[in-house]
């Protein structure tokens, strides 16, 4: 196996896979509502949307195993759960957003039709690809992701060496690294890691990759690769977004500032060809999650084609129940399902990389356990008043910036580490 080649062929793909088409409207409004800190929250959006999901891959690589072995040392039940929860947030939020972003970059602005109808299209001819799991779909991916990643690369050094004088300062109700780092939470990615990883390990058996090294060192190698790929598309549409944000209107919608931006820098041509390409992304991206998805249920049915059939089905109607609402509003209810998932998953991500010798059975009990139990104001928060949990707030750090699960899963770690090695002290 050539392995440079292989590194970089596994490298291209995660990065594909991380690059989520709906994820590019994202960072051009983080910038936009940023104006001068646009700095701060690229630093923030790069630690949730870029650094965990590369600790993901650095955890897969030590398991090499699937998504299940992320949370087993908990124990097999809550894995199971946990497995289930992640399928079903990305099946009922993201996969209909693909469709959301879709109508409204590359139907909306050049046909008066209605969501729905846009959405019914979408996810029709989506079952019809799952059922037969067509190929053409894994070869337009290889051709659709250079495409736009070229185009955004144009994008962000026009946008970058051409841009106004004068910059709007931030409206960004928290601090911006804070703000930063929880809208990196609508990428997804943390999670995507945990379910790409799995991935590439079975491909990388598939390719005949023998050793359990060779395999640790290309996929922590692909990773990187990936990783420098997303930094710098994330954080030069951050920079645009906020270089070009007196240009805008303040009540400006995501899918509008990048088609904005889009038709400063590329001219009208330039950026219709940018939206129908993020919509046949946001397609294929749709479609391969609700592929995984169907597997993953017909694996625990024992290979049952049925539940293969009505995954894809529920997955589908769902899909067009809400990719018919606009993005904001589904990024808006995303938000419990994120303070709910994204903790736990972050936890266990870093419980995963950390020495084995500091993550014994009961340090990922415990770890899972208070991170779960702290971030409950976070979840009741994100759809709550903000004044009915200001007394809790007030006592947990870091909880009014919605990360109160933190620091008291750092202090359960090193207080049962240190229990754990004054018991084996005494034992010798």
């Amino acid at each position: 196996m050539n392995n440079k080649k292989t590194i970089l062929i596994i490298g291209f793909a995660i990065f594909a896979s991380f690059f989520g088409a709906g994820n590019l409207i994202l960072p051009p409004q983080l910038g936009f509502n940023s104006g001068p800190e646009w700095w701060l929250v690229a630093i923030g959006f790069i630690v949730s949307a870029v650094v965990i999901p590369l600790l993901a891959l650095f955890g897969h690589a030590r398991l090499q195993g699937t998504m299940m072995d992320f949370g087993k040392k908990v124990s097999p039940l809550f894995s199971l759960i946990y497995c289930l929860c992640v399928y079903l947030i990305a099946i009922a939020l993201p996969i209909p957003r693909t469709a959301a972003v879709t109508h409204e970059m590359a139907i909306e602005p050049f046909f008066s039709t209605n969501s729905l109808l846009t959405s019914s299209i979408y996810f029709g001819l989506a079952f019809i690809f799952i059922m037969k799991r067509n190929s053409i779909l894994s070869i337009l991916g290889k051709y659709l992701t250079p495409l736009i990643v070229v185009i955004l690369l144009i994008i962000i050094s026009i946008g970058i060496f051409a841009h106004p004088e004068t910059i709007n300062s931030s409206v960004l109700e928290a601090p911006a690294l804070i703000a930063g780092l929880l809208e990196g939470y609508q990428t997804y990615d943390a999670l995507g890691g945990i379910l790409i990883g799995g991935v590439v390990i079975i491909s990388l058996n598939l390719e005949g990759s023998t050793t359990f090294e060779e395999r640790k060192s290309i996929i922590a190698k692909s990773g990187l690769v990936a990783a420098f790929g997303l930094f710098i598309i994330y954080a030069g549409m951050i920079a645009v977004g906020a270089l070009h944000n007196s240009e805008f209107d303040a009540s400006i919608t995501r899918p509008e500032l990048l088609r904005g931006l889009g038709l400063k820098t590329l001219g009208n041509i330039g950026n219709i060809f940018l939206s129908v390409l993020i919509s046949l992304a946001c397609f294929t991206t749709a479609v391969s999650v609700i592929v995984g998805t169907a597997d993953f249920f017909k694996g625990l049915f024992k290979e049952s084609n049925l539940a293969y059939t009505v995954t894809a089905i529920i997955a589908c109607l769902l899909g067009v129940l809400v990719g018919h609402f606009d993005v904001h509003y589904i990024i808006i209810v995303a938000i419990p399902a994120l303070m709910f998932i994204y903790p736990l998953t972050i936890a266990l991500i870093v419980l995963n990389v950390v020495p084995k010798k500091y993550t014994s059975k009961a340090v990922f009990r415990a770890v899972i356990f208070v991170t779960f139990l702290f971030s409950i104001p976070d979840f009741l928060g994100s759809f709550l008043p903000k004044e009915s949990l200001t007394g809790i707030k007030e006592v947990i750090p870091l909880a009014n910036q919605n990360l109160g699960w933190v620091l008291p899963a750092l202090i359960i770690f090193i207080i049962v580490n240190l229990l754990q090695k004054k018991d084996t002290k005494a034992l010798a």
